[in-house]
């Protein structure tokens, strides 16, 4: 890979001679622009206002605006002169630990290969040092006609450094959050952590740029003169009237995009307040039933009392005829006697 910079980092007493190069390249496809009547290109020239002529890129350097209008030359020289330390230098100022970096000032990122065998020792030294920290190095340097801030780590046996801007640069999320009390409850939590459970992790080698896929196939169809493939049709959407039920059915489809079995529907809050009713229904209903049965069985139980007692009179009453009878007898047969 080819450097864009050379120079070295700065490690206490501690110098590294560094090559810094690209970490990442840009995949996108680019367009020229054309005179759409012919297809011809369109092309920019660069004219010298006072000689109103077209100027070669030898020709052409660097000037600041000043206030005034007036243009003040500056030259490569000038820059390479700047009474910097991180001019030529990469000046490690402090070791924190990763997460204290906020991922909103994270810029370009680049590799740092040692530039010839002396250099091979300390960044072996420094790559080591950070592994067992557990932390990153936060330095400064000059690049590309500024100062900058950078974060080193390591990455496989390398050390990589991000372009961070500077705290001043990133702006505070003022009137980005919403400005109305919304108040989310623990069942609407408790479903999108389902959502999140089910969509789970993801390889990033997995994923890949759809985008730029498709319009490669246009550019293909074209240039064989055939027609580009048709716009797939946009998923219908809708308005989201119920939070509940949207994130049940992202539950389903994530499970089901996964080929495992959808997911079982979580009884929304209203529906278990309806069930409730029933339930004392029921409860109501068995009440009535074992009140009726009592009442019965006292009811029996009072006629079984009210024929025994009227047995024992009718008993005592024949007692007592038969008593009467049997005297009644004795005393004839007296009379007969006599």
């Amino acid at each position: 890979m080819r450097s864009i910079w050379n120079g070295a980092i700065s490690f206490g007493l501690v110098s590294i001679p560094i090559k810094v190069v690209n970490a990442t390249e840009n995949h996108s496809i680019s367009f020229r622009q054309i005179h759409t009547e012919d297809g011809g290109r369109i092309r920019y020239r660069k004219f010298c206002e006072l000689e109103d002529r077209e100027v070669t890129q030898s020709e052409i350097g660097k000037g600041y605006e000043d206030a005034d209008g007036s243009i003040v030359p500056i030259t490569d020289e000038d820059l390479a002169q700047l009474p910097l330390p991180t001019a030529k230098t990469i000046e490690i100022v402090a070791f924190v630990p990763a997460d204290s970096i906020d991922p909103l000032q994270m810029d370009a990122a680049y590799y740092l290969a040692a530039s010839g065998a002396p250099a091979a020792k300390p960044y072996t030294l420094l790559r080591e040092a950070l592994k067992r920290s557990n932390k990153v190095a936060i330095a400064k340097f000059a690049l590309r006609g500024r100062e900058r801030l950078g974060m080193l780590r390591v990455v496989g046996e390398a050390i990589a450094m991000h372009g961070l801007l500077w705290p001043d640069e990133v702006r505070a999320p003022e009137g980005v959050a919403p400005d109305v009390d919304v108040t989310v409850r623990d069942k609407e939590l408790d479903l999108a952590d389902a959502l999140m459970d089910t969509l789970g992790e993801v390889d990033l080698e997995d994923l890949h740029d759809e985008y730029r896929e498709a319009v490669e196939e246009v550019i293909a169809a074209k240039a064989a003169g055939e027609t580009p493939p048709a716009t797939p049709e946009p998923a219908e959407g809708g308005k989201v009237l119920d939070l509940m039920a949207a994130l049940e059915k992202s539950v389903r489809a994530a499970k089901e995009s996964r080929g495992e079995e959808p997911a079982e529907v979580t009884e929304m809050p209203r529906k278990a307040s309806r069930a409730t009713p029933k339930q004392t229904a029921g409860k109501k209903s068995t009440a009535k039933k074992t009140a009726a049965s009592a009442k019965k069985s006292t009811a029996s139980a009072r006629k079984s009392t009210s024929k025994s007692a009227q047995a024992t009179k009718k008993s005592a009453s024949s007692t007592k005829s038969t008593a009467k009878k049997t005297a009644a007898k004795k005393t004839t047969s007296r009379k007969r006697t006599a």
